[in-house]
């Protein structure tokens, strides 16, 4: 938690990320994997960051939907500029979601910077200011995350000549949208709670998120690292928003509306989204990365409800 906000409870947890350790029976964990979570970007974590070409950001905007947006750039246009602070060359596109509120200093912010060659991913959630050249990050929380469910895509180029088409808005998932559903292996959630936003990484075999009517989408949630803090945010404010990637042709799908968790029998969970609007971008991303290698961790894809 950042010192500069007092009203942020002392260390990692607010009472919807306890809320669902205690339910789960994992408090003592969550406590020993917290220690890891800090407001310093340490050496490792500023070399990494360096060598990323996309970062995930999400927010919520003026009319409080929240959303995940996707940023992209050449190796070193995320970058660490102090012990706290990580500065970002570019922008969303004009016509993104998240743009508007970018421009507005001390927005809580959500980052998420993964890397699918190395399978290895880090977390920085803060609050946001524009730049000359984009925007800068003050950091609260910084961490690391594990490999599971992180497929390998070993090497990416990006493809001349390739921009963004305009954005195309819709309040339900069209046949490209479901396709694009049906056959991802990764997809990013973003989440907003008392102690601002957070952007979180799902990953499984293809089918893994099921859709279940032209507004709803559903997942399971597998075993992690028993911090809970994306669920524990979604106990406190069911808002949330989803960005899936083409990893091939660049096409992005924001989604933004409600998400529910639903606990079943033998520690089992699924989350149930509802959608509110959906954005496609086709072509908004210039990266286009190579065919993916499942995570060992993957588990198989469950079938009904």
């Amino acid at each position: 938690m950042n010192p500069a906000h007092p009203t942020a409870p002392a260390g990692p947890y607010h009472r919807g990320s306890r809320a669902v350790q205690d339910r789960v029976g994992v408090r003592a964990l969550a406590d020993h994997v917290g220690r890891s979570i800090g407001p310093g970007i340490r050496p490792v974590a500023a070399a990494f960051l360096e060598q990323q070409p996309m970062l995930v950001l999400g927010a919520a905007a003026a009319d409080g939907r929240v959303w995940a947006s996707l940023l992209t750039g050449p190796a070193g246009f995320v970058r660490a500029t102090g012990p706290r602070q990580i500065s970002v060359t570019g922008a969303p596109h004009p016509a993104d979601p998240l743009t508007a509120p970018l421009a507005e200093p001390g927005v809580p912010v959500g980052t998420l910077a993964l890397d699918p060659r190395t399978r290895r991913r880090m977390r920085l959630n803060g609050h946001a200011r524009p730049t000359a050249r984009g925007l800068a990050v003050e950091s609260d929380e910084v961490f690391a995350n594990c490999p599971k469910y992180l497929q390998r895509r070993e090497t990416y180029d990006t493809v001349p000549g390739r921009t963004p088409a305009e954005p195309r808005t819709s309040a339900e998932l069209g046949p490209l949208d479901r396709q694009l559903i049906a056959t991802a292996d990764t997809f990013f959630l973003a989440t907003v709670g008392p102690d601002g936003a957070d952007v979180s990484h799902r990953g499984g075999n293809p089918g893994f998120v099921r859709v279940d009517s032209a507004r709803e989408l559903s997942w399971p949630d597998y075993p992690g690292n028993a911090m809970f803090l994306t669920l524990g945010n979604l106990e406190t404010d069911p808002r949330a928003g989803i960005l899936l990637l083409d990893w091939t042709t660049g096409t992005t799908l924001q989604l933004t509306g409600t998400a529910r968790t639903v606990h079943r029998p033998k520690g089992q969970r699924r989350v149930h989204f509802t959608l509110d609007r959906a954005v496609r971008t086709e072509s908004a991303s210039p990266l286009r990365w190579s065919p993916p290698e499942p995570s060992p961790a993957n588990p198989p894809v469950e079938q009904g409800s």
